[in-house]
């Protein structure tokens, strides 16, 4: 079974120079960069966590208490969604427009609503948890429009202790907003 997710940075490894926007189908929602090692051990916790829910609601089911059984299923499949909305977030960029989709929410901005995606230096959460440290954030200006939070930083799950992979993923991210920009 083919894991695109997986693949995304191999365009990137052969000629990385010669080509900003990698990808021959650009109307496809693509992730630029590879999710973190932290992002995937923590989906994999959640997985690992979901294995034996399951199992225990499997093991309740057949000790005759069927509605105790649906209620332990039900939070084992909440766990699993879970798991895969973690591995899903980050920022996606296609040439409709840029979407950073977040555990909750999904907020997506066509490129001719915006007016500069650029990295700056700032204060940044570290592993999204309230602590901020200075660090890099990948940023987005909408004309018109309120400001969204950092689309990507040095410090989150993508990228800590990744900083090629953070300039290597905000310098696509931001290829890809000055070709869809004019």
């Amino acid at each position: 079974m083919p894991l695109p997710f997986l693949t995304a940075d191999r365009a990137f490894e052969a000629d990385a120079d010669d080509i900003a926007l990698p990808y021959d189908d650009h109307d496809q929602w693509r992730r630029p960069y590879r999710p973190g090692p932290y992002r995937v051990g923590g989906a994999a916790l959640l997985l690992l966590l979901a294995s034996f829910v399951l199992l225990s609601a499997t093991i309740i089911v057949f000790a005759a208490e069927l509605t105790s059984g649906l209620i332990v299923l039900g939070i084992g499949v909440a766990t699993v969604a879970c798991a895969l909305r973690l591995l899903r977030m980050g920022v996606w960029v296609s040439g409709a427009g840029m979407r950073r989709v977040g555990f909750l929410s999904t907020v997506t901005v066509p490129w001719e609503q915006t007016q500069v995606v650029r990295t700056v230096q700032q204060p940044v959460r570290w592993l999204g948890l309230p602590r901020a440290v200075q660090g890099q954030a990948l940023v987005m200006e909408r004309r018109g429009g309120s400001p969204l939070p950092p689309l990507l930083t040095d410090h989150n799950a993508d990228f800590l202790s990744r900083p090629e992979a953070f300039d290597r993923a905000a310098d696509t991210v931001e290829a890809w907003g000055a070709e869809y920009r004019r």
